[in-house]
């Protein structure tokens, strides 16, 4: 057995108009002629050789939304699968970016739709509990600026 990194998981949020104590999340779902197909998710995608987890998720946030990040954040959670074809266990950094309030969502072919949702209703929307559960810290953090957690800030 193999342990690889070779995905990021980036979780965009914006601060809410309503209640800017508060923040939404972006979700995307997957074309049909993708790998899980009309899954909502998060941002996510392959590290390119040579290329840091970080960057990667600068630009896969740009490819999968057209979209730049006004801060960048290293979440405190890190999330894995095991692939039996492959015999690997791939270990997944997770990234948090925020994006301006009324920053336009230009998608790519890999996804069909686009909505912004607040914490409970975007983890309604993910189907694997360790994207669930980033959301969960990520909203912690950023929406009640809870400083028991510590979150590492990417220089941009």
């Amino acid at each position: 057995m193999k342990v690889e990194s070779q995905i990021i998981e980036l979780h965009v949020f914006r601060v809410c108009k309503s209640d800017p104590g508060d923040i939404e999340f972006l979700l995307l779902k997957r074309a049909p002629e993708e790998i899980y197909p009309k899954l909502w998710q998060m941002v996510s995608g392959r590290v390119e050789e040579n290329e840091s987890a970080h960057l990667a998720a600068r630009r896969e946030l740009l490819e999968e939304t057209g979209l730049q990040p006004k801060k960048l954040w290293v979440a405190p959670i890190v999330n894995s699968f095991y692939n039996p074809e492959t015999d690997t266990v791939n270990i997944i950094p997770v990234f948090a970016a925020q994006v301006e309030r009324n920053a336009g969502v230009v998608l790519s072919e890999e996804h069909t739709q686009f909505r912004w949702a607040g914490k409970r209703q975007a983890k309604s929307y993910l189907a694997w509990q360790g994207q669930r559960n980033a959301v969960d810290i990520i909203h912690e953090y950023f929406s009640r600026k809870k400083k028991i957690l510590k979150f590492v800030e990417i220089d941009l």
